[in-house]
């Protein structure tokens, strides 16, 4: 799969590094679905692997976006396109669900616990966390306790059942290392204290 081909026809694309043997690229909102239907149609991108919501921190200016994993079987490739939503108080991104029926509950894990508006999707509605829930549980400031909400009517008669005890946060915030590493288990978040001392790469 040829990159500079697939710029030639998305002119749009904007290349970006990418730690792995995949194409990525930065894709603005606006030429995503078109984006979707060329890769499928003309480079074979006939599966859409999973949507990966991203917040890149409250101070972050695009805060919100998504991470789309195109794959050719018929090439053996990967393509990536990182898409940033333009508003970061009300993030939104066109919906796939035109392009690939595979994107309906990738598209509703984002906008549940990420919060992340799909235009376009048919039935956009929480997957995890109820209706009336209040809060996206994945976004970067909420806390790692989690926090207490209205029940929903379907758990009526269980008000008093034993409640989560959160896990113990000592030493958070966590961070994930910012360059890439060798081995899984230094990928895993450390508290700021240990993730400051620690070597990414040994």
């Amino acid at each position: 799969m040829d990159s500079s081909k697939i710029i030639s026809e998305l002119g749009f694309l904007k290349p970006r590094k990418s730690a792995d043997s995949a194409l990525a690229f930065d894709c603005p909102p606006e030429h995503l679905v078109k984006a979707a239907k060329t890769l499928r149609d003309s480079h074979d991108c006939r599966s859409l692997q999973d949507i990966a919501a991203i917040d890149m921190g409250p101070d972050s200016s695009p805060r919100f976006g998504a991470v789309y994993h195109f794959y050719s079987h018929s090439k053996k490739k990967y393509v990536r396109l990182v898409c940033m939503c333009a508003d970061s108080a009300r993030p939104a991104l066109p919906s796939l669900c035109g392009v690939f029926k595979g994107a309906d509950w990738n598209e509703r894990e984002a906008y549940d616990l990420m919060g992340i508006t799909f235009e376009g999707h048919p039935s956009l509605r929480r997957i995890m966390m109820w209706e009336s829930y209040p809060w996206h549980p994945l976004r970067k400031d909420f806390p790692l306790s989690g926090r207490d909400a209205p029940l929903p009517d379907t758990f009526a008669d269980n008000e008093n059942a034993t409640k989560v005890v959160p896990a113990p946060e000592e030493g958070g915030p966590f961070h994930s290392p910012s360059t890439a590493t060798i081995f899984a288990s230094q990928r895993e978040p450390r508290s700021a204290d240990t993730a400051a001392s620690a070597p990414e790469n040994p």
